[in-house]
């Protein structure tokens, strides 16, 4: 996530429509303030069927507006305009059908429309309603035809068990990963850099077994692909991940394929590489695997003292060799000690446009961490240092230093 240095000067409106999943909210509203954001929340009336405003209030550590102040000349300028001139973003979460309706044909007849009618900022939409009401034919053009808008940033649904008891579509996203995208959206003010893009990335580590138990690995958790593809989905671009196994969700949005070895990963990326406008090689390839496989679990006796091993492809140069002019290759080097000399190497040799070298034996960086620092370098010579930071705000000051 973003510092709490970035996020404490920025002002976000939190609405609510009525959904029962406005009760995932108070986590969202929550995290938002312990983060720095100053927070203000609204609420429909139907929302208040389900949570009430002294609970946000009491989250937010403000009071949280309900259409009984919208109506009270109690405020120095009309309330609407007063949160939307002061918003740096507003997130509608859940939206319902009929506010999506109603914010689709301008209408302002209640607090939440109105404020993001007297508002310039970006607009994220989390809906969350019953799988029938989601598939309608009038609510899908009702999405399409808002997110023409291009304040409007829209976030999809998940499937799973509903309240109402039904298994499909229409599930709210969770509140870390409207969090994830309210933080993009701070660092990037709405601008959708990477539209009409396409973006390959590869995450994690590779495992190159022995038999179906003992493999050779290393400690990536791939934390630094889901950032990047995190940060490249928001920014507009289509994103392809390609990522070993991993213990994190993939990203609503997100075209994941999941892979085991380095053979695998070399498959998959070779396939997609056509279609990619910049590819991102994080993950962290196996240089060498066993050179037999056993189809059964070895006993410990019959382990070899000394284990034949086998050269793995390397991924990254190949793609190197094949990539197209228009495309955008960026590798990633992990270091100890000086990190700089064999990154500058790498970045010639396997003919990248900018390679990412990051330090993993520095505190709280690299493999496993939630942040990384590392030095940012390209083919033209450009050499610039990011201090430590998490790791989706080096994910986004990477595609800055590329777009």
């Amino acid at each position: 996530m973003l510092s709490s240095a970035n996020l404490k000067s920025k002002r976000v409106v939190v609405a609510l429509g009525g959904g029962i999943a406005a009760y995932k909210i108070c986590e969202l509203v929550s995290t938002l303030f312990k983060s720095g954001v100053e927070v203000r929340v609204i609420l429909t009336k139907s929302a208040q069927e389900f949570i009430t405003p002294l609970t946000l209030a009491t989250l937010s550590r403000h009071q949280a507006y309900t259409d009984d102040d919208f109506w009270q000349p109690i405020y120095s300028r009309p309330l609407h305009i007063e949160l939307g001139e002061w918003a740096d973003l507003i997130v509608i979460a859940p939206l319902t059908a009929n506010t999506l309706a109603k914010l689709t044909y301008g209408m302002a007849d209640n607090l939440l429309t109105n404020t993001v009618l007297a508002s310039t900022c970006p607009v994220l939409l989390a809906p969350a309603m019953n799988t029938d009401m989601w598939e309608q034919v009038a609510v899908k053009r009702n999405w399409r035809q808002l997110l023409t808008d291009s304040r409007f940033y829209g976030m999809g649904t998940g499937s799973g068990l509903l309240a109402c008891d039904r298994i499909g579509a229409g599930r709210m996203a969770e509140p870390a990963e409207i969090f994830v995208y309210i933080q993009s959206l701070l660092h990037t003010q709405g601008i959708r850099d990477l539209a009409g893009k396409q973006v390959l990335i590869s995450a994690g580590g590779t495992r190159e077994y022995l038999d179906p138990v003992r493999f050779i690995g290393n400690p990536s958790t791939g934390k630094m692909g889901l950032a990047l593809a995190q940060a490249a989905l928001h920014r507009g671009a289509k994103v392809i991940l390609v990522h070993c196994p991993a213990s994190w969700d993939v990203p609503l949005g997100v075209e994941a394929i999941e892979v085991i070895s380095a053979d695998e990963m070399q498959q998959v990326m070779l396939k997609h590489l056509a279609n990619a406008d910049i590819i991102v090689m994080s993950a962290a390839v196996a240089d060498v695997k066993p050179r037999d496989y056993s189809t059964e679990k070895l006993p410990k006796r019959s382990l070899p003292e000394n284990l034949p091993l086998a050269a793995v492809p390397d991924i990254v140069a190949e793609i190197g060799n094949r990539k197209q002019p228009h495309q955008y290759l960026i590798g990633f080097a992990a270091q100890t000690g000086d990190i700089i000399t064999p990154a500058k190497e790498k970045l010639q040799r396997k003919k990248l446009d900018a390679i990412v070298a990051n330090p993993i034996d520095k505190v709280d960086s690299g493999f496993g961490s939630d942040n990384n620092q590392a030095v940012f370098l390209d083919k033209e010579g450009r050499e610039i240092e990011i201090p430590a930071c998490s790791k989706l705000e080096m994910a986004h000051y990477l595609f800055d230093f590329v777009v």
